[in-house]
């Protein structure tokens, strides 16, 4: 990874720092109901506060396709931030047809509105990246979740004013560079999820980059599907037969192994609790349906992780949303989780799937690195250049 600036090679005191943070968070009734991205940030948002900087937060807030949609204002979220920064902030409405006037000594803090509320926000805009600059004197970018866009807050302004990574993008830049770029070998991956049409990029790239693919979920079917095996009414994508033993063809030349599983747990209803049994892949029945993997499945890949070094993981391995479909799910990810506190494993995860399951096992705060970004996390897996993070290097 090239290198990037960071806060260390910032000069902070007396200046005015625009911050470009991710508090795309949910809100009901007016409050936010899950602040964990708020808390992300907080150090960064601090440190900045410490070096005695004015501080010009500002963030999306869902799609209101720049128009001004008042169930779409970050004002509900500017209370959740000050109390988690421990810190006034003071929100400052825009609908950013006009360049605002924002008075911030060192100091204090604002919090702008949704940068959506800008047409050109998401069509990286010169003119709103100007308007954008023009509010402070350095840049930091602590949204790793929005660095796959090429927008104004994420992109355009990183052109006009000193740019820094804040220290959550550091962090995850850091761990993902662990993970893939120069990572302590053998390295496995654990990718899941319902579809291999939605994740072919990713499947593609990995197999270049890890030692063995652990496939799981029902993406796994078509693979199954692929080597003739019979999956009953499983959810297949038949059409990727082709493409799945291209990508097979791919992994074995590049001596990359594929771990599919071995026997798997079906049932005739798709529902929490329906009657299941566990079958091997010759035997699965033609009316059944394949909603986890096995107990010899869950072995196997607890000895591919047993031997690597480095674990990168997306996607749950079966309907782990309902038991007991969830076993593979959580009893792989538990191992996992005991391999990296006994310092035998770096193990690095993301999606909103990925951490839902892992805060499902009770396991997330055990991993080397949980990422919460779902669409950055998943291009950076698939080897595509991320330009908010691209416009911070050094």
């Amino acid at each position: 990874m090239p290198a990037f600036r960071t806060l260390d090679d910032a000069s902070l005191k007396g200046k005015r720092v625009v911050c470009r943070v991710d508090l795309n968070v949910p809100v009901a009734d007016g409050k936010v109901t899950d602040a964990t991205r708020i808390e992300r940030v907080v150090p960064t948002l601090r440190e900045i506060l410490d070096k005695g900087a004015a501080l010009i937060v500002i963030a999306h807030f869902d799609r209101p396709k720049g128009k001004v949609v008042p169930e779409m204002s970050l004002k509900p979220v500017a209370a959740a931030l000050e109390e988690k920064l421990g810190h006034k902030v003071r929100f400052v409405f825009t609908d950013w047809q006009s360049a605002p006037k924002v008075d911030v000594k060192p100091g204090e803090v604002v919090l702008m509105e949704n940068t959506r509320y800008h047409g050109g926000e998401e069509k990286n805009d010169a003119g709103f990246a100007r308007m954008l600059a023009d509010l402070g004197d350095i840049y930091v970018n602590d949204a790793f979740s929005a660095a796959h866009r090429a927008h104004s807050s994420t992109e355009g302004i990183a052109r006009l004013i000193p740019a820094h990574a804040g220290r959550a993008m550091e962090a995850e830049l850091k761990a993902l560079a662990v993970a893939l770029e120069t990572p302590k070998r053998p390295v496995v991956a654990v990718v899941g999820g319902a579809k291999v049409s939605s994740k072919l990029d990713l499947l593609g790239n990995l197999v270049k980059k890890v030692d063995a693919l652990v496939i799981g979920g029902a993406m796994a079917n078509t693979f199954l599907f692929a080597q003739g095996v019979d999956v009953g009414k499983s959810l297949v994508e038949k059409d990727l037969a082709d493409t799945a033993r291209a990508i097979m063809k791919k992994a074995e030349d590049a001596k990359c192994a594929i771990i599919l599983p071995v026997d798997a747990v079906v049932a005739q209803e798709f529902k929490a609790n329906a009657e299941s049994h566990t079958y091997g892949l010759d035997a699965i029945p033609g009316h059944g349906m394949i909603l986890d993997v096995g107990d010899m499945s869950i072995d196997r890949i607890k000895s591919v992780i047993t031997d690597a070094h480095t674990l990168v993981w997306n996607g749950p391995l079966g309907a782990f949303e309902m038991t007991p479909f969830d076993n593979g799910t959580v009893k792989v990810a538990q191992y996992a989780a005991e391999r990296t506190r006994a310092g035998k494993l770096t193990s690095v995860a993301g999606g909103g799937d990925t951490v839902a399951a892992l805060n499902h096992a009770h396991v997330a705060d055990q991993f080397t690195y949980i990422s919460t970004a779902g669409g950055a996390f998943l291009e950076w897996l698939e080897g595509k250049e991320l330009p908010g993070v691209k416009a911070l290097e050094a």
